[in-house]
């Protein structure tokens, strides 16, 4: 059966956080989260939240403070993201409990699509980490930290070079529904699919999800795919 994906059209971005308290808040996060968090101090850092087969949950801001740690992330992504690392919180001095909303990395769609970064629209797809560019991975998986939930697929891929069916994209076209159509119109159902966009004055632009064989056609008309790289 075919899922149907809505677009998300979000003026503004909703970010939440998840505060990790206890003494083994590290280990346990080591083991959870794909980058390193032992040498964290002031400074903060890109992560990801992965389902045991290897697709992204979500992306986190990683921050130590004085009880553990603060992860920040889209609020629509902390109940699945607190429900997925509740799995592994066995006979850990650790706690999980859901923040309030903050200030997160991006105000908006927009400066999201300045950054190239991916948000919630794209994240909802749980696709593999590569799905979203290899600047995506270096800056959010760690492969000498040791095991992580996740990491053996994430690994396995890498090692391989990455050849994954679907992307990530950025896109400009006249519509809504032009851009929709174009990306569905390579490879088989799936994931495929506008997922943010933003008003332009010729049309729309933002963020979708596309096969890989459409990113090697050059009869897209209107409609501008580039891979987030």
């Amino acid at each position: 059966m075919t899922t149907s994906y809505a677009p998300v059209d979000f003026s503004t971005e909703s970010w939440s956080t998840i505060v990790v308290a206890g003494s083994e808040a590290e280990s346990f996060l080591q083991g959870q989260l794909s980058q390193d968090v032992s040498d964290l101090a002031t400074s903060t850092r890109w992560s990801l939240v992965l389902a045991p087969d290897s697709s992204v949950l979500s992306s986190v801001v990683v921050a130590r403070d004085d009880e553990g740690f603060v992860l920040t992330l889209p609020s629509l992504l902390v109940d699945p993201v607190l429900a997925r690392l509740r799995r592994f919180l066995l006979r850990t001095a650790c706690t999980l409990d859901a923040g309030g909303v903050v200030a997160g990395p991006f105000a908006s769609v927009e400066e999201r699509l300045q950054a190239r970064w991916p948000g919630y629209g794209e994240l909802a797809r749980q696709l593999s980490p590569h799905c979203y560019g290899q600047t995506f991975v270096d800056q959010t998986i760690s492969f000498t930290k040791g095991c992580f939930t996740g990491q053996e697929l994430v690994g396995r891929l890498d090692a391989r070079g990455a050849s994954v069916p679907w992307r990530v994209v950025t896109f400009d076209g006249p519509s809504v529904e032009a851009v929709d159509a174009c990306l569905h119109s390579s490879g088989p159902a799936g994931p495929q699919g506008v997922t943010s966009i933003v008003a332009t004055p010729a049309g729309v632009r933002g963020f979708g999800v596309a096969h890989r064989t459409l990113l090697t056609r050059d009869d897209l008309g209107p409609v501008s795919v580039v891979a987030l790289s």
